[in-house]
């Protein structure tokens, strides 16, 4: 457990991190790749590889062996420069019973303790090759992560982050029918409270969308209106299979003892692996074929477009060093904190993100985002049991039970 000091700087680099994840992702989408000094803003092509930024989130999962390694080298120095490394060990002073003699004779046990056995590996469900089983969360999650990315080149980044707030109402019926979790009446209303706010988020979208300045024709505007409700949709979608991959994540915890940030790593080489299968089937079936050039399925394309683009090339990495970042950060955040602090962090983040959006002129201010804001923030402090229910008979007699682990899996 991290010392209280360290507490707000993990807090304060876990809303970094989570931040550039979205902030860096939604600046790629928009870099134009072709046709940029095209006088007809329609014919110029923005970066759209969801599948490869998808891909740029396991590899940033990747590198969290990197500080498993790292973290392993530390406690290996520590242990050998401990003076128990050695054999010595405290000598016992005062004065001595008349039976100590007689009992250290008659004694089975060793009178120096050998060094503790390290354990090997995790044990449980995900020992030897049940390790393959954190393969199905990483499906999980490499659906919901495209999903996501797909969305977000549709819609604005605030709406992007607060629609991903319905993630709550899948978890919580998840829990129920498939953990066996109980939900009290209290968090069945604020579930309700929660698609109120994400629906007003999604209406706000939709009647005021972010369209570009060019497009002025009704048309236009009724283009953008559709691509952000497809948006939304995808955005919101994508969270059942979020939510599904939380769900088997801590099935999978509960039944082993493994570091969660181990399991992180784990998905990201489960992940990045059926990404670069993915990628290339897509790309031979789809991508190669005169509908699919140049697409989001042509791989070569994006990869070429990567390079070419410096600041899609300079951000890739910056998402993979956040992504990172974020995990190590959350994880250290909530072995320090108590749980419920996750949805405070979260909404904060959600928040900076719409501030960022509007400082850069990415979107504008509309009113009906700031109220289903506030009803998604309300809502989802009531459900975690951050505020109390406002009436009486809504209150609980007993204990809430967690419906994520303690330490979550951070993800983006």
């Amino acid at each position: 457990m991290a010392p209280k000091a360290l507490i707000p700087f993990l807090v304060g680099m876990m809303l970094l991190t989570g931040v550039c994840n979205t902030v860096l992702t939604k600046l790629q989408d928009n870099q134009c790749v072709r046709n940029c000094d095209d006088p007809n803003p329609k014919m110029r092509k923005h970066f759209d590889q969801p599948v490869l930024q998808t891909g740029q989130m396991f590899v940033g999962e990747v590198g969290c062996w990197l500080i498993v390694g790292l973290m392993a080298i530390y406690q290996r120095i520590v242990a050998r420069r401990s003076p128990k490394a050695n054999g010595y060990q405290a000598v016992a002073t005062g004065d001595a019973d008349e039976n100590d003699d007689a009992a250290s004779i008659n004694s089975e046990h060793p009178l120096t303790h050998p060094p503790a056995k390290r354990a090997k590996g995790p044990d449980g469900l995900l020992r030897g090759f049940g390790i393959t089983l954190l393969a199905l969360p990483a499906l999980c999650d490499i659906l919901g992560t495209t999903l996501i990315n797909a969305g977000l080149v549709m819609v604005a980044a605030s709406i992007y982050q607060m629609t991903r707030g319905a993630l709550v109402l899948f978890v919580g019926l998840f829990s129920v029918t498939f953990l066996r979790r109980k939900l009290h009446l209290f968090q069945w209303v604020s579930l309700v409270g929660v698609v109120i706010g994400v629906m007003l988020v999604g209406l706000a979208g939709v009647l005021w969308p972010d369209a570009k300045a060019e497009a002025t024709a009704t048309e236009d505007i009724s283009a953008e209106a559709f691509r952000a409700a497809l948006g939304i949709i995808m955005i919101a979608g994508a969270q059942i299979f979020t939510a599904t991959q939380f769900v088997l994540e801590e099935f999978l915890l509960e039944r082993s003892s493994i570091d969660p940030i181990e399991v992180v790593g784990w998905e990201g080489l489960f992940g990045l692996a059926f990404t670069l299968i993915a990628m290339l089937v897509l790309h031979l079936t789809v991508g190669r074929s005169d509908a699919g050039r140049n697409g989001m399925f042509d791989m070569v394309e994006g990869f070429q477009q990567m390079g070419e683009n410096k600041i899609i090339l300079v951000t890739s990495f910056l998402i993979m060093m956040s992504i990172g970042g974020f995990n190590f950060f959350g994880l250290s955040v909530t072995r320090g904190v108590s749980a419920t602090a996750r949805s405070t962090i979260d909404s904060c983040r959600t928040l900076f993100i719409w501030i960022v959006s509007l400082g850069l002129g990415w979107e504008t201010f509309k009113g009906l985002q700031v109220a289903g804001f506030a009803l998604l923030v309300y809502f989802t402090f009531l459900f975690n049991g951050v505020v109390q229910p406002p009436f009486k008979f809504l209150r609980p007699n007993e204990e809430l039970e967690e419906l994520l682990p303690e330490e979550p899996i951070e993800h983006s």
